[in-house]
């Protein structure tokens, strides 16, 4: 490895990637860092177990399985309805909870867009548990 002048750890300039800081905390888990009080703060210490849990994950599997429980959400009719109801609400449940802990950072036209899609998907979960989609 190259020796980098302007660091007296050795590690590289650059970008921090999604899994924290350079040289911070174990491999692969990301550094808690928050500086928020009150209801905020104890919202993101108590989701924080939990995305260290989803960090540790493969990627793909983040995407596919969401996106599996739409889909079976959406396609179970008839006697399976409550399933599919489930698995939708699962989904609704979960994207609400990665908008919200998204939320400060986001912009206001990204936050009317995710709260429209939040608001679609809790529709249909509600239609879907009523029988009529």
């Amino acid at each position: 490895m190259a020796s980098n002048p302007g660091k007296k750890d050795g590690s590289t300039p650059g970008v921090r990637g999604p899994r924290g800081p350079q040289g911070g905390g174990q491999a692969g888990t990301p550094a808690r860092k928050s500086t928020a009080t009150g209801l905020r703060g104890r919202f993101e210490d108590a989701s924080f177990p939990l995305l260290r849990v989803m960090t540790a994950l493969p990627r793909w599997l983040i995407v596919v399985l969401p996106a599996v429980l739409l889909v079976a959400g959406l396609v179970l009719t008839g006697p399976w309805a409550w399933l599919g109801g489930i698995f939708l609400l699962v989904d609704f449940l979960l994207l609400t909870w990665l908008t919200a802990l998204s939320w400060p950072v986001i912009s206001p036209g990204s936050r009317l867009v995710r709260a429209m899609v939040v608001a679609a998907l809790l529709g249909i979960t509600i239609l879907k548990f009523a029988g009529r989609f």
